[in-house]
C-alpha cells in the first residue's frame, strides 16, 4: 500500500511556488498554452511536483492541440486517483496525485488509442526527470 503524503496548508504554501498551490492545493488551471510542458517532448518520467511521485512517462504524452501536457494513461494505474468534478456547471472527472492529493487536472474520453483517454494535466503539477 503507497504512504500518504499529509501536509498542511503551511507546509504547502512553503513547499510550492504561488501558480502550483493555486493549482494543485484550491484545484485551479493554467492557462492554455502557457505551461512548460505543453509542447515538451523530451523523454522521461514526469512527477508531481507537490511530492515527487511518479505519475506519467513520456512515451504516453502526444499531442492534442489543446494547449495542456495530455498523456493516454498514467505510468501506472494506481498512482493517481479519480473523482467526479461537477464545479463550473460542468461534468468532469478529475485526476490528482494519489500520494498528496495535489490536483493534476482532468481525464477525458476523446483521446487516442489505445485507451481513447486524454489525461490533460497542468504542466505546474509536474517535474520532468529527463534522466529516465
Amino acid at each position: 500500500m503507497k504512504t500518504k503524503l499529509q501536509l498542511t496548508e503551511e507546509e504547502w504554501r512553503a513547499r510550492l511556488t504561488p501558480e502550483q498551490y493555486e493549482i494543485m492545493r484550491r484545484k485551479g488551471t493554467e492557462r492554455a498554452f502557457t505551461g512548460a510542458y505543453y509542447d515538451e517532448h523530451a523523454p522521461g518520467i514526469y512527477q508531481c511536483a507537490g511530492c515527487g511521485a511518479e505519475l506519467f512517462r513520456s512515451d504516453a504524452k502526444f499531442d492534442s492541440g489543446t494547449g495542456w501536457p495530455s498523456f493516454v494513461e498514467p505510468s501506472v494505474l494506481d498512482s493517481v486517483a479519480i473523482e467526479t468534478d461537477t464545479s463550473h456547471g460542468m461534468i468532469r472527472t478529475e485526476v490528482m496525485c494519489a500520494t498528496c492529493g495535489g490536483h493534476l487536472g482532468h481525464v477525458f474520453d476523446d483521446g487516442p488509442g489505445p485507451t481513447g483517454q486524454r489525461y490533460c494535466i497542468n504542466s505546474c503539477a509536474l517535474d520532468l526527470d529527463r534522466a529516465s
